[in-house]
């Protein structure tokens, strides 16, 4: 199945060689050099990831990111041309799920989408044996087959970075683990320098679980060591 990529970024020329290169790799592509316009052509078309530069005009990618993250669980890459971290940073915590630091090689932006996509649309052999089942502590679950992470009754729409996350977490309630041990949950080589934005992704996961994420009963910091699920 061929995927179809939407490349957000209003430079035209950098647009057009992102999409030739990702063209070559074997994905269909879409091109937008603002934000509304893709948001419109987000609305209309059927989009299996998400490149967006965070300098863009009319509407800015972290806004683009909020709006698309709000309906929908598709891959999000931003691309940043911002300095700090906490920029960066900024960009998962609305809902990205990776980001790439311009300037940038199109083979590392090729290995990032592909990894994007591997983790989100292909089902390695573990999940495949694990597919029609559900991991479950207490009344949290993570249904296997739909991706969905289950608190009581109530079903919720999940990234495929936080499946892996949580997935590693209800493998192994109680257990402690570093940023590096989740990092690696859902990238094959962690990218130096990317193991403090776990950070970020723990609270959006969160949001989602806890009633006070700033008490969280859920997910617990084990202070110098990382984070577990639950207290045993």
């Amino acid at each position: 199945m061929e995927r179809v990529i939407l490349i957000v970024e209003d430079e035209k020329e950098l647009n057009r060689m992102t999409g030739d290169y990702l063209k070559a790799a074997g994905f269909s592509i879409l091109s937008a050099y603002a934000g509304r316009t893709a948001l419109e052509l987000f609305k209309k078309k059927p989009v299996d990831l998400v490149i967006i530069d965070i300098m863009l005009p009319d509407l800015d990618g972290f806004e683009l990111t909020r709006q698309i993250r709000a309906e929908s669980t598709v891959p999000i890459l931003i691309l940043t041309a911002l300095s700090g971290e906490g920029d960066r940073v900024l960009g998962l915590e609305i809902g990205a799920d990776d980001y790439l630091a311009k300037p940038f090689s199109m083979k590392e932006l090729g290995a990032r989408v592909r990894a994007l996509i591997r983790r989100t649309y292909v089902l390695g052999k573990e999940d495949e044996e694990q597919s029609q089942g559900v991991l479950r502590y207490k009344t949290l679950g993570l249904d296997m087959q739909s991706r969905k992470l289950l608190l009581g009754e109530t079903k919720k729409d999940i990234t495929a970075t936080q499946f892996r996350i949580m997935k590693k977490f209800l493998s192994q309630p109680g257990r402690v683990f570093s940023r590096m041990d989740l990092l690696r949950s859902f990238q094959e080589d962690p990218y130096e320098g990317y193991e403090r934005t776990i950070d970020a992704h723990i609270k959006n996961l969160r949001k989602l679980l806890e009633t006070d994420p700033v008490r969280p009963e859920w997910i617990i910091t084990v202070w110098g060591q990382g984070y577990k699920l639950g207290d045993e």
